[in-house]
């Protein structure tokens, strides 16, 4: 797990599962082309470009949602709750299924598409096991919390019929 977490505002109870940031070696696409144009100096800013992106890149799942922080001059934190959580997916290709890496994709209910996608993470299935099992504990609390609520209501409502079957007797 990565050290610097200084970004991230976790709620007292709150507990980091898992952190992560993007492979290093997604760094090679960005040398293929950036080594031939490196004599045009833009080379170099291809790579120092793609390097930054990577090395400021971080995403964590606690037992109460998803983060991800990005950026280089400016720093962006997104947050999703497991409550808002619609789908989650993860993706391999050729060479993620062959070394182990891939991306995470996750969609909001009422979101329109990928709201988050973890790029080029090591053990992507660990990863998404890791957060469909926070997901369904949220969904079995959630259903805990309506029956709970439906519950209540009924109570009240036998309450009310008892006093007014109470009444009706009363009267007769």
């Amino acid at each position: 797990m990565t050290a610097d977490l200084d970004w991230i505002n976790l709620d007292a109870d709150e507990e980091v599962l898992w952190d992560g940031e993007p492979r290093m070696k997604s760094i090679i696409p960005a040398l293929a082309i950036g080594i031939p144009f490196s004599i045009f100096g833009i080379g170099l800013l291809i790579i120092a470009g793609a390097y930054l992106q990577i090395k400021n890149t971080s995403f964590v799942v606690t037992d109460q949602g998803l983060y991800k922080k990005q950026g280089i001059l400016s720093r962006s934190v997104q947050k999703i709750g497991f409550d808002k959580v619609q789908n989650i997916s993860f993706s391999q290709g050729i060479f993620g299924t062959q070394f182990n890496y891939g991306n995470i994709e996750i969609s909001t209910a009422g979101g329109s598409g990928v709201e988050m996608r973890f790029n080029s993470i090591d053990n992507p299935r660990e990863v998404e096991q890791i957060i469909n099992k926070h997901l369904k504990k949220e969904k079995e609390s959630k259903g805990t919390k309506e029956r709970r609520s439906g519950d209540k209501e009924l109570v009240e409502e036998l309450r009310e019929i008892k006093s007014l079957l109470k009444e009706i007797n009363g009267k007769l």
